[in-house]
């Protein structure tokens, strides 16, 4: 297993609360990865509590918008951890700045394994929340780990869907794949020629005046005081390059629509990324047994960004109500 090195003092994107206990802890997953995680508490608070694990978004790191989510489940009396995911943030894992639909779906399982093994945790009362990328990866999970009894995507991404497709399916062409395919193979020529792996960059800097909004989007939270962290890929040099051709490979959710537990899927309205939100809760429902325990919730006026940490927009008091009723 890694060895390693926590960051000790509290280097948030957001304050800290005062009605929470903060800590931070280790976990490992079944590739022998060891991840980082904070775990707040609520202060005062005994006996089992049901517990989250929360993560995202992609190219994110714990001291950002999941933190911030972690923190707010805490203050509403819930166990919550907020974890890097394998080879980003202060997780273990090498090489870095890799992602994985396998691998980081099975996170959120390890996160479930060290969350089930805590003497504080009721382990009956487990719940997940994943937002952005890793809102896709907590539905896969969710489709296969039965310990699992409620799930919340926020402002979710099917990542898989975008890298073989393209937005919005613009690039949904075999042979706009074998182009993306071809480009990328090259690359990992070149990376193992030169000994390592060259990174795609993370959101664009200095902004293009004639930039699309969701780029705009993200440049207001990844590269200003708003949510720009160090260790955050999309607030610096991105993920590597080659991160992408397991994802145009290996579809998730392929057996969403046999997920038993509850599941919440939350968006917002002006969000660029809403129609993943809107067609994994119809494929999750769609000739489904267990449709009546699903629910898709789109916030008026929000764009992507607004659920990363907008406390006026992400719906706190429904996700609290949605975990309570069914962990």
């Amino acid at each position: 297993m890694d060895e390693l090195k926590l960051t000790k003092e509290w280097d948030k994107v957001f304050a800290k609360s005062e009605k929470v206990e903060h800590s931070k802890a280790t976990f490992h997953n079944r590739y022998g990865i060891t991840l980082a995680c904070d775990v707040y508490k609520p202060k005062n608070a005994g006996g089992k509590l049901p517990a989250i694990a929360v993560c995202g978004p992609f190219g994110a790191v714990k001291e950002q918008s999941s933190g911030l989510y972690a923190q707010e489940l805490a203050k509403r009396g819930f166990l919550a951890v907020a974890f890097d995911p394998s080879f980003t943030g202060e997780s273990g894992g090498t090489p870095r700045y890799v992602a994985s639909p396998d691998i980081n779906t099975e996170d959120f399982s390890a996160a479930v394994d060290y969350l089930s093994c805590r003497e504080d945790v009721d382990a009956d009362k487990i719940g997940i929340l994943g937002i952005c990328g890793w809102g896709g990866m907590a539905l896969n999970a969710a489709a296969m780990d039965t310990r699992i009894k409620a799930t919340v995507a926020s402002t979710m991404y099917d990542m898989t869907r975008v890298n073989a497709k393209g937005y919005f399916d613009a690039a949904d062409s075999e042979e706009a794949r074998f182009e993306t395919k071809k480009a990328l193979n090259e690359q990992r020529t070149a990376d193992y020629k030169n000994g390592n792996y060259e990174l795609g960059g993370g959101v664009v800097d200095p902004l293009p005046d004639d930039a699309p909004f969701f780029v705009k989007d993200y440049y207001d939270y990844y590269k200003t005081a708003r949510g720009y962290h160090p260790r955050s890929l999309n607030s610096n040099g991105g993920w590597n390059k080659t991160s992408s051709l397991s994802f145009m490979n290996m579809p998730i959710l392929a057996y969403s629509n046999e997920i038993r537990s509850a599941v919440l899927i939350v968006h917002g309205e002006k969000a660029h990324s809403c129609y993943f939100s809107k067609d994994a809760y119809a494929a999750m429902t769609k000739d489904s047994k267990y449709a009546a325990n699903k629910e898709l919730l789109i916030i008026p006026n929000a764009v992507h960004t607004d659920l990363y940490d907008r406390l006026d927009v992400i719906p706190f008091d429904k996700i609290e109500a949605f975990f309570k009723t069914n962990l």
